[in-house]
């Protein structure tokens, strides 16, 4: 796998980005799984003999996309709701970013920092003619996120979220 030469630039209007979630505790079938779409990101990747990667998320940008299972249907209010929890009890306003120097081998070893925290991921990357596309599972825990939880810690958002993303070269 290698990246074609050049530098690409990746948003929203040629990309996607999304985060998946689960739902655990003692009510979990009151909750949904969501699809959450960032809005307002950028990556530039470099190509050729040494392929780099950074990428910037702006977390209030982030919005519902959908939600499965639930005891109801996931409505416009809930969607409302969830974005401000994101935004003023999970993630904060510090930038998310990702600065990788190394891509070996079909993976993307870097930096990642969300609410202010760093740490090292590898990041598996697939090119495909002219996509790029990956997937990554990570723990909120190594971030120093708290799991979003509601009725008294019956429903919670589970540790392990997947980021995944896709975008035209």
């Amino acid at each position: 796998m290698s990246i074609p030469e050049g530098t690409h630039n990746i948003g929203p209007s040629n990309g996607s980005l999304t985060v998946k979630t689960g739902k655990e505790g003692a009510a979990a079938k009151m909750g949904h799984d969501l699809v959450i779409g960032v809005n307002s990101w950028e990556a530039t990747i470099e190509g050729g003999d040494s392929p780099s990667i950074k990428l910037t998320v702006d977390p209030g940008s982030l919005e519902v996309i959908e939600g499965s299972g639930g005891a109801k249907p996931l409505g416009d209010k809930d969607k409302a709701d969830i974005k401000k929890s994101i935004g003023n009890k999970v993630l904060g306003s510090s930038q998310i970013s990702f600065s990788c120097d190394e891509v070996s081998n079909g993976t993307a070893n870097g930096e990642l920092s969300i609410a202010g925290k760093s740490s090292s991921v590898s990041v598996p990357l697939t090119v495909n003619g002219d996509t790029i596309s990956g997937s990554l599972t990570l723990s909120q825990k190594d971030f120093g996120i708290k799991q979003f939880s509601a009725m008294m810690g019956a429903l919670k958002v589970k540790d392990q979220v997947t980021v995944e993303f896709e975008g035209k070269l």
